[in-house]
């Protein structure tokens, strides 16, 4: 479960983050607006948000069915169906990520105009200077992205106890509830420990993996990265 979260989880928001920060990065009347809207969902309490996304995945009356029946699709069971209740928290997710988002804007921001007029100068065009301008300088911002959302993946844990308390069928058991349940519920603190001991191994071994394969695809100011 909470490899199925992490792996699949992590490369959506980062995705939906860098597309959210390419378009909250135009020049255009009232963004202080959209990016305030954008990222206000990333402030709302843990607790509340579980709640809210409650009646919003209820399967008969919640906002979620009411929207597939406005466009002929039937009805769905989300986080009480095993199969749909990890797609469900995973799309749950990806309301928060405001916080990226804004790690995201910043670089966006911090790569100098005059690059774009050297390139337009060139004949670049606007997918050119994409592709070869901005990723690549964002891949800064994109690493730290996405090490934070692993990290912060691995221990998801509010939404799943307020939500679903693990079910159906064991399918939301993410590896920090069953921590908790070990030992708070079923006071076994020697098995807690060892359990998270073993999920920091992990995710620290994880972590330094990340920072040797990024010197291959992330490139600094001033460095050329390995080929």
């Amino acid at each position: 479960n909470t490899a199925y979260y992490v792996i699949l989880g992590s490369a959506i928001r980062v995705v939906l983050a860098v597309c959210m920060a390419l378009a909250l990065n135009l020049k255009i009347r009232g963004i202080e607006f959209y990016r305030v809207a954008y990222y206000l969902p990333a402030v709302t309490p843990a607790v509340a948000n579980s709640i809210i996304w409650l009646w919003i995945f209820n399967p008969d009356y919640g906002l979620g069915n009411t929207l597939l029946s406005y466009l002929g699709l039937p009805g769905l069971r989300w986080v009480y169906d095993p199969v749909l209740s990890k797609p469900s928290m995973i799309i749950m997710s990806c309301f928060g990520v405001g916080s990226q988002m804004i790690v995201l804007l910043a670089g966006l921001q911090s790569i100098p105009e005059e690059t774009y007029e050297a390139a337009r100068i060139d004949g670049a065009s606007s997918m050119q200077q994409m592709l070869r301008i901005t990723l690549p300088l964002l891949t800064p911002s994109i690493f730290f992205v996405t090490v934070m959302q692993i990290i912060n993946s691995f221990q998801v844990f509010t939404n799943a106890y307020v939500m679903t308390q693990g079910g159906p069928e064991n399918s939301t058991l993410f590896y920090v509830l069953y921590i908790f349940r070990n030992g708070f519920e079923y006071f076994r603190m020697g098995y807690a420990s060892a359990l998270a001991v073993i999920l920091f191994i992990i995710v620290f071994l994880l972590t330094r993996f990340q920072f040797w394969f990024s010197k291959r695809w992330v490139y600094y100011e001033g460095e050329v990265g390995e080929q």
